[in-house]
């Protein structure tokens, strides 16, 4: 899909849809004081959950299809132009230290590149060329997925981006917040959060963002419940790569293990400090190698290890 050059053409497109409506009646909103102009705001946000739980056999579809592509082996893109392509960014970013993945695994790709994320790229948006070129540096397979991410469902970018996915066989996901947009039409998974309209016009890093930023949050980490990165609610495979978070390792051995501070201090060094190998040691009473061995066997799935483990 390519941007509409026609000026008037592209305002009649802007003005359908849902995410650039105007709304009359915040036409004094400047003039109200801080405090009631907070209250809006703080109104129309709660909106937002109640718009992403409708979406949510969708999202769980898209999910449970993301999963079984990572468990093979595959990864995981994002890709958008502005507030949709920093938040893919961003969701991708926090995945290596939260479920240990590595760097490649869940990627954010965002229109213009590395400077757009704090800077407008111009035309970066309006380029498929631009999609499909960042797209074929990865060297896609069927086993990787792409998500389009746009809150009109009509940036070219994004939709480019799922276009040549899908043409060569990944698995495709279109999230956007107008109804009928052609992002969702393009991907296998369609996932229309509507938000209405926004505080500010067209503002879509307010509603819309936040409604993107829940689902990729669903995205991100229900897969990786699925392929157990987690222990019940514990982040069993959090990389502790600094003194907040190999603290927040003992505790999560702690938890799911109720040992002692030394036993768990003597797990973690005999699994150079993986949480995973670590609860398998204490719960189990295998050694190390054991440990890590019952793992890879069970695909890092900890309850499964537990299962597998000799009593």
């Amino acid at each position: 899909m390519t941007s509409t050059s026609n000026p008037r053409d592209l305002r009649a497109e802007l003005e359908s849809l849902t995410t650039e409506a105007f709304r009359p009646d915040l036409a004094d909103i400047d003039r109200l004081p801080t405090l009631d102009i907070a209250r809006l705001m703080n109104g129309e946000d709660t909106s937002v959950p109640a718009a992403v739980a409708e979406r949510l056999p969708e999202i769980a579809a898209a999910i449970d299809a993301i999963a079984e592509r990572m468990g093979r082996g595959g990864r995981l893109v994002y890709a958008g132009a502005g507030t949709a392509g920093r938040l893919g960014v961003l969701d991708a970013s926090e995945c290596p230290p939260t479920f240990n993945t590595r760097p490649e695994q869940v990627v954010g790709l965002v229109a213009g590149g590395p400077a757009a994320m704090v800077t407008s790229v111009e035309g970066a948006e309006d380029s498929a060329e631009l999609a499909r070129t960042d797209l074929d540096t990865l060297a896609l397979t069927p086993d990787d997925t792409v998500v389009g991410v746009s809150a009109s469902g009509r940036t070219p970018y994004a939709i480019a981006a799922v276009e040549h996915a899908r043409a060569l066989g990944a698995l495709t996901v279109g999230l956007a917040c107008n109804a009928d947009s052609a992002l969702a039409a393009a991907a296998e998974h369609g996932i229309e959060v509507v938000v209405g309209p926004e505080l500010l016009t067209g503002s879509t890093r307010l509603k819309a963002g936040t409604a993107q930023k829940l689902v990729l949050n669903m995205l991100s980490t229900i897969t990786m419940i699925r392929l157990g990165k987690t222990y019940g609610n514990l982040m069993v495979d959090v990389r502790a790569s600094n003194d907040k978070l190999r603290a927040r390792s003992r505790r999560i051995v702690a938890l799911a293990t109720g040992a002692a501070d030394d036993e768990i201090e003597r797990a973690l060094a005999a699994s150079d400090g993986e949480v995973k190998n670590a609860i398998l040691t204490v719960l189990t009473g295998v050694d190390g190698p054991t440990a890590a061995r019952l793992l890879e066997e069970s695909g890092g799935h900890l309850r499964a290890a537990l299962a597998a483990a000799p009593r």
